[in-house]
Order: C-alpha cells, then structure tokens, then sequence
C-alpha cells in the first residue's frame, strides 16, 4: 500500500507486474454490476439496448412480444454515400410468451461475455433467447431455449423496396446534398427467397454516384481516372437463415413512420432449440453474382467461445470503476465509470471496421421521429442521421479515437488512420489541380473518397449557393472554409499511437508527411502571391488567410495550427531511425524554424493565449485558445507556465463559449490543467446518465443520439483526471475528486500500463508494467488548485 498526504514520488525500478487470475475474477464482478438490466419490454426503439462485435451493431428490444432488432455494419455507403441500414429482423414465438403478462419479462446486456440475454419466466417453465455477433466473422446469431417445445418465426423487414425521392430535411443524412435543389434518390434495395434463406442486397447504380458528381462540381474531371472510387460495384447486404426454417409469407406493415415488407422463415416443427443467423457481406465486385457467391462462403459455424474470449481480453485491457463499493446507481461517480464503461464496450462493438466509428451514433442509431433537435421532430426512415454517414467530420471523429490510448484499444485505431491513407492520393491530386504544389488538403468535411462533401463547395444555386468568384479549391460554407487543421491533428494521433502501442506506422508516415507537407507549401505559396517573398520578416510562415477550428475566420497565425505543427514535427524527431531517416527528421526541424509563434496577450495584467493575430466576429463556439493543453500537451500539469493556460480559461473571455455537450472539450482542459472541480462538474455533465432508457444514448446535443464524440471527450477527461504522462513522469490522481473512490487500469507511452485504487483518499495497490526503468511515478491527490 502506497500511503501519502500530498505529493510523492516513486521510481519504477523494475519493469514486470502482470494481472493475475483473481484480478480477472475481480473484474468480471465489477463489470456484472455495470449490466444493464430491463424488467419491462420497450415502448419503441429509441429504447433498445446495444450489440455488436466485429464491425457490426444491432440495437435490441422487445414490444408487443416481438423480438426486434436494426442491423448496422460499417461501411454500407451507397449512390448518395448514406450510412444505410441493413434491415430489420423481428422474431415472433408460438406461442407468443413475450405477450403473455403472466411470465416474468427480463433483458439484459451481459458485458463481460458482449452479449444480450432475453429471459421470461412462469413457475418452472422459461423461455431463453442470446443473442450475440461474431467477433471473427460477419454473423449475427439468435438462440432460442425453451423448456417447452415452441415455434418461432423470423421475419426480414425492409423498407427499401422501392425507390425513395428523399426530402429536402432528410438530406442531412447524406451531407454532400444537404440544401442541393435536384432529386436525390435512395435507390430499392433487391429482396429474394434463396432456397430456404431470405437474402437481400443493395448494389450501387454506376451511373448514379456521389463520386462523380463530386469530381465534376470540384472541376477535376482531368484527373478523375487517377481517383480512388470506393462506390463503384459496391454491394452490400446479407442472408436470413435457420436450421430447421422453411420460406414463410410475405407481407406488409409500418413501423412507426416508414412502411415496410417483410419476408419471413417458419419453424418447420415445434422444438426446444431455434438458432437464428444472419450473415453479412460488404464488397467491391465485378457482378452481383461474385458477390453472392463470395457470402454464402462466409464462416457461420464459429464458436460463441471464441467471441466471449475475446470480450475476456478487450475488458483485461484497461477499466476504471468509481465507487463501486456504493453500488448505487444515483451515485454521480457511479453513474460516471458505469457510463465510462458502456461507451467502451459501444466503441469495442466496431473493433475492426474497415471505416472508423461515426461520431453522430457510431452503429446504433435508430427511427429519428424519437429524436429531437431543439423543438423539432425529424422524421424519416431508420436510416437518417444529421451529419450525414460517408461524410467525415474530424473536428468530431477525433474525440472518438484519442481515448483509445491509454484504455489500450490500439487494435480499433486503424480504421479510423485508414480513412486517411486510402484516400490520400485523392487530396493530394486536387491540392495538384488548385494550387499546383504538393501535400495533401483534407478538409474539414470530406467523404470518403477524400473530396469534400458537396454541400460545403457549394452548387449554382439553393441555399447553398457557391459564389461564382470564389477561389478554385476554397469551400465556401463558412464553417469549414480553410479548415486543415484536422488532419494534422490525426497526423500527431498516429505518432502517439506509435508512442503507446510500439505498432508500425509505416504505411501511415506519407500521410503524416503530406499534411505537414501542405501547411509548409500552402502558406508558402500565399504569401508569396502577397509579397513575392514565403515569409514574413522574421522567416515565418504567414498562415493566412485560415481559420481558428470553426470559430474565428479568415484569421492569421492561428494558434491551434501553430501548435499542431510544432507537436507533429517534435514527435517525427522521437521517431526512430527505422520508422524515419535521420536526413528527413533534420529536414523537418529544420522546417520547425518557420512556425509561427503562439499567440499571447497581457489581459488585466496576465499573460493569456488567443486563437489568433487578429480575430473578427466568431461563428462558433470551440476554444482554439486552449488546444496548445489538449491535443497537443504543451502546457498542462508537470509542464513549464501552467500559468498562461490557467489565466486564459480563468478570465472570463471564454465563458460564453464553455459547455459540456457533443465535442466540447471543457473537462479535458480542466484536466489537462489540475482544476479537480470544474473538471468533476463537466465530467459528470458529459457521463452521468444520458435520459433515455440506455444511459450511454447521449445526444442530440449538436450532432445526433448516440452522440460518440459526447461520450469519448468524456472518456478522455475521466482518464486525464487519474493520469497524465509528461516525458518520463508519470502524474496520477492530477484532477481527482478524494470522493470518489476508484480503482483503474490504463495504459500509457512505451508499453506502460498503470493499475491502481484509491480507496478514501488513501492510493494503495499499485502496479505498473513497463518497457523502461526509472519511471517516475508522482502522486498528486490534494494537491489544491
């Protein structure tokens, strides 16, 4: 036990300390009491309950007897480049035992093995349906115990069936035609019996893609055949199947705004045993019947052991549990490492996508007329999110992905690095075409393919009129025009991937280096437009005109980029010589010079930061001033003049601006800054208790429900609380509340991986496993603000 009233420091000496099977047991009975229980059915499915495993999420409820389910897996784009659905599946019983008030109902997500368990009781007869997905392979499996012998039949749902003209307020969900004034369609889906399986498909219209309507409206038709295109041939869907099931009838219906067919599968006799599959397929192929082909090859026979194994693992990996002790659920600090760990296990559900987690409700959204929007309603079919599904906001994405380092994830990162380098050629060939110099110009809304989405370019007319003098290459929308940053900002989470995980980054480095490579050539060329010259006078970069995140425009020297640079190129130099040549490490230091300098100001005789050299009127509300603490860790708790981040949010002059929901990062700065209390204020405003009936289901706030980047900047702040690493110091308890007690598992740079408890204010069973010696471990609890 490690006992201490203030400030200690400790040095790790030696480097192994590994979890033992008591400590599994310990946390398989922390994690049980985290299970999400229900006694009643749902009223609908905005109260359905989360599954998923591999790249696949389901949302799970029960009304009116009926097991029902929405099926989502990544990457199912199609013409418009809308995140669609894959159908809906209901399970109906014969008898109907769910409908019968006289069983005991009970649903329950079962977290340490990733599964959902349906239950209903009468006396010694009972009823048990699990389901589960296939970590390893693209199948959803529903099985059915009965003590008594029971039919059931499964129904396949579908609510595109036939061609959609999609109105002007749903185009949201496919972002590149929000306020465009043509048609836009969502094109029928084809849906068959296939021996005794049900199979559905959607195939992407060659002649209706978002692609080429985008390479046309950026006027880079001349180097279209160079482009990548991940639409063309696309086709995705699946098959409905059963042992034991024969074709049963199709139909019609309506679930709550959106009409439906269905097909079904019956149960050839009565039995104890049902077991239920659906099996996915998504892919690129030359004919529909290539793709077919290639799912009906699918593995579908995998054990449910090795799933729960994995489950076993991605839980042993990190944790942090507040007053379990309490076990009570109005508990702030309970209700926050609850919510901690559910939105883990959310993110887990999409491990291996070959697209990252969609910040505006990752797999789980469900019908929109269940979500509001300050007064509004939307309505729609299960397939509408605002914000659109193949468009990529990163300002947002972000806030999904950098939890994962010290929770040790590292295997779900690279599909969101993915999405960068697959399409970096695209960014790279339009900088080409507008500017003529080299880098990549990601914007701060692209699809993905990496062009921008449409709506932020702008079209001839509507109210998203593109000016007809506006610059080649510039978007218009004046939210993301000259926004860049962002891909910096991956850049530098790649280099800190590398610095947790130890992984190789190589294929990742041309990324990195192009997004440098654009701000160094970008800026250069500008100013010499402006001056004949690539600096100013003393040999900086002139970044203008650009943009301070969304909220000051038309601003220079930002601070945010600034600090982006200098964090990006100061991590290349940690790089090893295998990774990068020491010619290229010395090149980019030497292109370190040219960085402008932070931007500071004497407000009531303190020194603060600005977001920029000049700032006019502000559009939106993120703080540009504060990102030298978070992403880019240059001042912070153990850092040199914590002062001047300090001043800077105690002035005043953000107050108007500081918030807790969707992406603000208020907790992380706090954290990231030692103010304990306004960090436990917004922490516990990001993850207590979300309102609805799954309390993860955050949202709307300025995205959609499940709000993702709502829950991850909250995973953040709770992990900056416990611990924050400078070079070889590690600070533990920086912004934790002594009320609330804690043990925790997280993980940190060079294969550390800290394990310890707080128990009344008293830090006790610390472990740590390291690649290095000499580690300093600082405890700060107490220490006063």
């Amino acid at each position: 036990m490690i006992n201490r009233l203030l400030l200690g420091v400790f040095m790790l000496l030696s480097g192994v300390v590994k979890g033992t099977a008591q400590d599994n047991s310990r946390l398989k009975v922390q994690l049980k009491k985290y299970n999400i229980k229900w006694t009643s059915q749902s009223q609908n499915s905005s109260e359905s309950m989360p599954l998923g495993g591999g790249d696949i999420g389901c949302n799970v409820w029960v009304e009116n007897g009926d097991l029902l389910f929405y099926i989502s897996r990544t990457g199912t784009f199609d013409e418009n480049n809308q995140f669609l659905k894959l159908g809906r599946v209901r399970v109906r019983m014969e008898p109907n035992i769910f409908k019968d008030p006289n069983w005991q109902f009970k649903q329950e997500l079962k977290l340490y093995d990733g599964y959902v368990e349906i239950v209903a009781k009468k006396k010694i007869d009972s009823v048990q349906v699990a389901l589960w997905i296939d970590v390893f392979n693209p199948v959803v499996n529903v099985e059915v115990n009965s003590s008594k012998k029971i039919k059931i039949t499964a129904f396949y749902e579908n609510w595109r069936s036939k061609d959609r003209l999609l109105p002007m307020n749903e185009r949201s969900a496919c972002f590149s035609y929000s306020g465009y004034e043509g048609d836009v369609i969502t094109y029928s889906d084809s849906v068959m019996y296939h021996k005794n399986n049900v199979l559905w498909y959607h195939r992407n219209r060659s002649d209706k893609l978002l692609f080429d309507f985008c390479v046309e409206q950026q006027g880079l038709t001349e180097v279209k055949e160079e482009l990548w295109n991940p639409q063309k041939n696309l086709t995705f869907g699946g098959a409905l199947m059963g042992n034991g099931m024969a074709v049963g009838k199709t139909g019609k219906g309506q679930y709550v705004s959106s009409p439906f067919k269905c097909w079904s599968l019956q149960s050839e006799k009565a039995r104890k045993q049902h077991h239920l599959q659906v099996v996915l397929h998504t892919a690129q192929t030359p004919s529909t019947e290539e793709w077919k082909e290639q799912l009906f090859s699918v593995k579908i026979n995998e054990t449910w052991k090795k799933t729960k194994q994995w489950w076993h693992r991605f839980w042993t990996r990190s944790h942090i549990f507040i007053n379990v002790d309490k076990n009570d659920p109005s508990d702030s600090g309970w209700q926050v490492g609850r919510n901690y760990q559910l939105f883990r296990y959310m993110l887990g559900c999409n491990a291996y996508g070959d697209y990252p987690t969609k910040f505006n409700g990752g797999l789980f959204t469900y019908d929109p007329v269940f979500t509001k929007q300050g007064n509004t309603s939307l309505h729609g079919t299960p397939d509408y999110r605002s914000w659109g599904g193949g468009s990529h906001t990163a300002q947002n994405q972000r806030l999904v992905y950098w939890p994962m380092l010290k929770s040790g994830d590292f295997d779900m990162m690279p599909s969101q690095f993915d999405f960068y380098s697959r399409s970096l050629k695209n960014t790279e060939l339009r900088t080409k075409v507008y500017w003529g110099h080299k880098g990549c110009s990601f914007t701060e809304h692209p699809e993905t393919f990496g062009l921008p989405a449409a709506a932020t370019w702008g079209f001839d007319s509507g109210p998203r009129t593109r000016p007809i003098e506006t610059e080649p290459g510039t978007l218009y929308n004046p939210w993301v025009k000259l926004h860049y940053t962002n891909q910096l900002e991956f850049a530098y989470l790649i280099l800190e991937y590398y610095k947790y995980s130890g992984k190789d980054i190589s294929c990742y480095l041309p990324f990195v280096e192009s997004a440098l490579t654009f701000f160094f050539e970008h800026y250069k060329y500008r100013q010499r437009q402006r001056s004949g010259r690539f600096y100013d006078d003393n040999g900086k970069l002139v970044i203008y005109p650009s943009t301070a995140c969304e909220t000051f425009k038309e601003v220079k020297n930002p601070t945010d980029v600034s600090a982006a640079l200098a964090a990006v190129i100061s991590a290349i130099q940690r790089l090893p010589d295998s990774l990068m040549s020491g010619h290229k490490k010395q090149f980019w230091k030497t292109q370190a010079r040219h960085i402008p300098e932070f931007n500071f100001e004497l407000y009531k005789g303190d020194t603060i930061l600005v977001a920029a050299k000049n700032l006019p009127k502000r559009i939106n509300s993120d703080i540009p001033e504060l990102y030298p603490v978070f992403p880019y860790g240059m001042y912070g708790v153990g850092r040199p003049r914590l002062d001047i981040p300090l001043n800077t949010w105690k002035s005043g002059l953000l107050d108007d601006r500081k918030n807790y929901i969707s992406w603000h990062q208020d907790p992380i700065f706090c954290a990231r800054m030692g103010l304990t209390e306004e960090a436990r204020k917004f922490t516990e405003l990001k993850l207590s208790d979300s309102g609805r009936r799954f309390p993860a289901f955050w949202g709307p706030g300025h995205d959609w429900v499940p709000d993702h980047n709502w829950g991850g900047s909250g995973m953040i702040a709770l992990q900056d609380m416990l611990v924050q690493y400078v070079d070889d110091k590690v600070y533990m308890f920086p912004a934790w509340p002594k009320e609330w007690n804690v043990d925790f598992k997280l993980h940190g740079p060079h294969g550390l991986v800290l394990q310890a408890a707080l128990v009344n204010g008293v830090a006790e069973e610390l472990s740590v496993m390291s690649q290095r010696k000499n580690e300093k471990i600082i405890m700060m609890l107490g220490v006063k603000e």
